[in-house]
C-alpha cells in the first residue's frame, strides 16, 4: 500500500500535493494547524512547535503502515520571518529553525524504521536553499541547512532502497505572498520581472515536481529548484 506524509498541506503547496497523491492512489496524511478539506485525506490538525507533536504525528503513522508499504514523507511545513544579521530574536529564530529543519529531521528519524523498500522523502528547499537576501536571516539559515540535511539523510540511506530529494520552488501563488503582493502591490511586479516567464508558479506546478522526485529513485540525492528561472540582480 503507497502512503504519503505531507506537513503544511492546508493551502498551498502542501494541498496541491496532498491533492495529487489522493489522486494517484494515496493515502494521504496531512499534518498542519489549519483543516485541510480535501476528501479522503486522514488529517492531523496540530501545531508542529507544541510539545510532543512530533511524537503524536509519527505514532499515528506508524500505526497504519505494514510490512512492505510504501510512505512519501514530503517535508513541506515552514515559517518565514522578517529578521537580519542585527536586529533578531533567538526564540524566534529557534523556532523558525524548529520548524524548518529540525522537525524533518525528527519525523524523519521516527518514521524511517517502518518505511518500506521504494519509499522517499522529499524536503521543500526554497531559491534561497543556495543564495540569500536582506532581512530574512532565519528563513534563508533554515532553507541552506535542509539542502545539508537531504544530502546528510541520502548518506544515512545508502543501501536501505528509500530515497530523498530537495525541491527548491521560486517564487509560488501561495498564502506566504499573496499578503504582500496585497500590501505592496508594486513588489509583486518586481518579483514577476525576476522570473524569465514573466509570471508566479502556481501551486500545482510544485506539486508535480515533488511527485516526479517522489517515484523516481533515481533522483537521489538531487536539488531540484523549480522556478521559471530567475534573473540574478
Amino acid at each position: 500500500m503507497k502512503h504519503a506524509l505531507i506537513t503544511g498541506a492546508s493551502g498551498g503547496i502542501g494541498y496541491a500535493t496532498a491533492s495529487l497523491f489522493g489522486r494517484m492512489g494515496f493515502t494521504v496524511h496531512t499534518v498542519s494547524r489549519r483543516a485541510c478539506d480535501l476528501p479522503g485525506v486522514q488529517h492531523h490538525r496540530m501545531d508542529l512547535l507544541e510539545p510532543g507533536a512530533v511524537e503524536h504525528v509519527s505514532e499515528s503513522i506508524r500505526d497504519v503502515l505494514f510490512e512492505g508499504d510504501t510512505l512519501c514523507v514530503v517535508h513541506n511545513a515552514a515559517v518565514m520571518d522578517l529578521d537580519t544579521a542585527y536586529a533578531f530574536e533567538a526564540d524566534r529564530f529557534n523556532a523558525v529553525m524548529h520548524i524548518n529543519v529540525t522537525v524533518p529531521a525528527l519525523l524523519t528519524a521516527q518514521l524511517l524504521p517502518h518505511m518500506g523498500v521504494g519509499s522517499s522523502i522529499i524536503y521543500i528547499g526554497s531559491t534561497l536553499s543556495e543564495k540569500g537576501v536582506a532581512s530574512r536571516l532565519s528563513y534563508v539559515t533554515s532553507k541552506h541547512a535542509i539542502v545539508g540535511l537531504m544530502r546528510a539523510t541520502v548518506q544515512d540511506l545508502h543501501g536501505k532502497g528509500v530515497h530523498a530529494v530537495c525541491v527548491c520552488p521560486g517564487f509560488t501563488d501561495t498564502e506566504i505572498l499573496r499578503p504582500v503582493f496585497d500590501a505592496h502591490p508594486e513588489f509583486e511586479k518586481i518579483i514577476r520581472d525576476k522570473v524569465s516567464f514573466g509570471r508566479l508558479i502556481a501551486p500545482e506546478e510544485i506539486a508535480d515536481v515533488i511527485y516526479y522526485a517522489a517515484t523516481h529513485p533515481v533522483l537521489n540525492g538531487a536539488v531540484l529548484h523549480a522556478n521559471l528561472g530567475q534573473r540574478e540582480t
